[in-house]
């Protein structure tokens, strides 16, 4: 039983959270691919989502030292790219390392009760997501993180020079637009589970 205090701190973190992501749908922020499975779930009386990605293939700018530079993306894109675009941004002149990532969906919904956590990794188990846990557990607020599997990255400039041939970035590029529509398949698979197990919980 979530205590009144619980129950309106539970509350108040909703309605700032949604008041964030409207935000950002308005200001095209928010990631296509995601808006329908976080709509969904604000609209429910007992679950909100945080901060998430749908996944994105980026270029990634660091330094010699290895750690982000201020402006870290070189490229970014959440849906399928172009080879021959990334291969000609990453022709650009810069002395920065460069790696090229396909990175997996994150998703961090929250919820009022241990009972509508574990409703939430069931979901995640049945839509084949294996990396899923409670990562804040407080009175009137859980947090779940999930994060998808198909990922991939490889360092492809240093110093302003190039490290992989054209051929094999090509190759690279159609893995990574691979995994990512992988990744896209699975997040509409727990969005379906989501909608059908989830509605009007309490």
């Amino acid at each position: 039983m979530v205590s009144k205090t619980g129950i309106e701190r539970f509350q108040m973190v909703k309605k700032r959270h949604e008041k964030t992501f409207e935000k950002a749908v308005q200001e095209k922020k928010a990631d296509a691919q995601i808006i329908p499975l976080c709509r969904f779930l604000n609209q429910q009386p007992f679950f909100f989502t945080a901060s998430s990605c749908s996944g994105r293939i980026v270029v990634l700018r660091l330094d010699a030292q290895e750690t982000k530079r201020e402006a870290a993306f070189f490229y970014k894109k959440h849906e399928k790219t172009n080879a021959k675009i990334v291969w000609n941004k990453i022709n650009e002149k810069t002395t920065d390392i460069l790696w090229f990532k396909q990175e997996p969906f994150i998703l961090h919904l929250g919820t009022n009760s241990l009972e509508n956590a574990n409703r939430v990794l069931v979901c995640a188990r049945k839509a084949g997501i294996k990396r899923a846990g409670i990562i804040v557990a407080k009175t009137g607020k859980f947090l779940i993180e999930l994060i998808g599997t198909h990922g991939m990255a490889i360092p492809v400039k240093k110093n302003n020079i190039i490290l992989v041939e054209k051929d094999f970035f090509v190759f690279l590029v159609k893995q990574a637009n691979k995994k990512l529509e992988i990744n896209f398949e699975r997040l509409k698979k727990f969005e379906k589970i989501v909608k059908k197990e989830l509605r009007n919980q309490q």
